[in-house]
């Protein structure tokens, strides 16, 4: 099977099968087996996935909603309201200009924005998963097709073969 394996690669892209990266070898073998090479990238993905890298995608998520932004400015809004107008003299807990709160949304963004670069990342990373599978879907379909098309050529070119001598 390796010499067809190599045969395979020189007749259609020109070059050994070991000089062909992985994509390409896979490309090949498929080829060769007559089998698909399309595959769900979303599930081969999630299934890596571990437990706080499934957690910060949903964090991420959240974090980056319209739900988190109308909760978040209500929230502030409720503070600002609760430490000036209904808390009065000496049971304010965060007087103005409100460096509990200001605490708050600064330990808020220091968490968030690494969970939301962990998360970006992963998805850059199931996009490059995603170009490699339709790099080898494209590269089987080329090759295909000038498999095809060699066969149609060598078909046509027997029965033109066939006329001549008929004639």
């Amino acid at each position: 099977m390796k010499k067809y394996f190599e045969n395979l690669a020189n007749a259609l892209l020109g070059v050994p099968y070991s000089d062909l990266n992985s994509g390409e070898q896979k490309v090949i073998a498929s080829i060769a087996q007559s089998t698909s090479v399309s595959e769900n990238v979303n599930n081969s993905f999630q299934s890596g996935l571990t437990f706080g890298q499934r957690t910060a995608d949903k964090i991420a998520t959240f974090g980056g909603s319209w739900a988190f932004i109308g909760l978040f400015f209500a929230f502030i809004l409720v503070w600002i309201v609760i430490n000036t107008y209904w808390l009065v003299g000496e049971q304010i807990f965060d007087p103005y200009p409100f460096i509990l709160l200001n605490l708050g949304l600064s330990s808020l963004a220091a968490f968030q924005a690494p969970i939301i670069m962990m998360s970006q990342n992963r998805q850059a990373e199931k996009d490059r998963m995603k170009q490699e599978a339709t790099f080898e879907i494209n590269l089987k379909l080329e090759l295909e097709l000038m498999r095809l098309h060699e066969k149609m050529d060598r078909v046509l070119g027997e029965k033109r073969d066939l006329e001549d001598m008929s004639n």
